[in-house]
C-alpha cells in the first residue's frame, strides 16, 4: 500500500470544522489552542467571516493540519502530499517544511493579498463542465480580454479565470463548443490568472523571510503535476497566478505507485475528482471522527 494525502482547498471550509477532533483528541486540543481567534473561528463562526479569503485560508490550514496530525498519531503517514491551491500550503505546513506558526504567518499573509489582489466585480471564474482541456485552450483564445484555464481539476471539469470581459465572452463559445454547462463560481477574484502576477510579487517578499526545509514526504506540485527540484519559493510565487494541475497530480501520483488517496479537510471535493479521474484506487475522505475511525479500521 502506498498512500498520498490530499489537501483540501479553499471552498471546503465550513463553520465546525475540526470540532470533534478537538474534543476527542488532546493532539488536536493542543494546536488549535495555541491559535485561539482561527479555533473560534473555524468552531463558531460566523460563516460571513470564515469565508472570506482572509480567514479561510489560515482556518483551511490549521484545520487540515490537525486531521492530518492526528492520522499521523494513529500511524497513518503518506509517502506523497498534494493539495489543491492552498491545499499545497497544508501539505507543505504538515511535511515540516516549515514550522507551524511559520506556515500560518505565510498563509495569513496570501489571503490577505489574494483578498486585496484585485478590485471586487472586475474579475471572475466559471467552471467548465464536459470539454477537454484542448478544445477549451483554443476557444479562450478568441476573446478579447483576459481567459485563462485556472484549474485542470479531473477530466471534463476545468475551471476559467480572468476579467470580466474576457470570462463572459468565453462562456457563450464555450457552450457553442460542446460544453454540457458553463457555471459561474461565487468566488471574489480571478484566482490562479495573470491578473495576479503582482499580487505573486507581494507574496514573494512574504515566503521570502521564512526559511524552508526539505519536506518529510514527497510533494507533488500544483503548477507541474509532478515532483519538483525548483526552489520551493519560485514554486510558490508561481501558484497564486499559474493554472493548477491537479489532475496531472492525480495520474502521477498513480504513476508513482500510489493506491490509497486520504483527502485531509473538511469536505469531500478532492476525493471526488480522483474518482473521476484514476480506476483501481482506494480513497477516503477525512472530514470528522466517524470518517478518520472508518480509514484506521481500513488502513491499519
Amino acid at each position: 500500500m502506498k498512500i498520498a494525502f490530499l489537501f483540501a482547498g479553499q471552498g471546503a471550509q465550513a463553520v465546525g470544522m475540526g470540532k470533534d477532533f478537538y474534543d476527542n483528541y488532546p493532539l488536536a486540543k493542543v494546536i488549535y489552542d495555541n491559535y485561539p481567534e482561527i479555533k473560534d473561528l473555524c468552531f463558531e463562526g460566523p460563516a460571513e467571516t470564515l469565508n472570506q479569503t482572509a480567514y479561510a485560508q489560515k482556518a483551511m490550514l490549521l484545520t487540515s493540519y490537525t486531521i492530518a496530525s492526528v492520522l499521523k498519531s494513529n500511524g497513518i503517514e503518506p509517502e506523497y502530499a498534494c493539495g489543491l491551491s492552498l491545499g499545497e500550503y497544508s501539505a507543505l505546513a504538515f511535511a515540516n517544511t516549515w514550522k507551524l506558526d511559520e506556515a500560518i504567518k505565510i498563509i495569513t499573509s496570501r489571503g490577505e493579498i489574494m483578498q486585496n489582489a484585485l478590485p471586487l466585480g472586475t474579475s471572475k471564474m466559471a467552471a467548465v463542465i464536459g470539454l477537454d482541456r484542448d478544445t477549451i485552450l483554443n476557444t479562450i483564445k478568441k476573446v478579447d480580454g483576459i481567459c485563462e484555464i485556472a484549474n485542470y481539476n479531473c477530466p471534463g471539469q476545468i475551471v476559467i479565470t480572468g476579467d470580466n470581459k474576457g470570462v463572459d465572452a468565453a462562456m457563450p463559445l464555450l457552450t457553442e463548443a460542446g460544453a454540457k454547462r458553463v457555471l459561474p463560481l461565487n468566488v471574489s477574484g480571478a484566482f490562479h490568472s495573470s491578473l495576479l502576477i503582482p499580487a505573486s510579487k507581494e507574496l514573494r517578499k512574504t515566503l521570502d523571510k521564512y526559511s524552508n526545509r526539505k519536506p518529510d514526504y514527497k510533494i507533488v506540485y500544483n503548477v507541474s503535476g509532478k515532483e519538483e527540484e525548483k526552489p520551493l519559493n519560485d514554486l510558490l510565487e508561481a501558484q497564486i497566478c499559474h493554472s493548477v494541475y491537479f489532475e496531472d497530480s492525480l495520474k502521477y501520483l498513480k504513476d508513482k505507485g500510489v493506491d490509497t488517496f486520504v483527502e485531509i479537510g473538511p469536505g469531500k471535493t478532492l476525493s471526488g475528482l480522483v474518482r473521476k479521474t484514476l480506476t483501481d484506487v482506494k480513497c477516503y475522505a477525512v472530514t470528522d471522527v466517524e470518517s478518520l475511525n472508518k480509514v484506521l479500521e481500513e488502513l491499519k
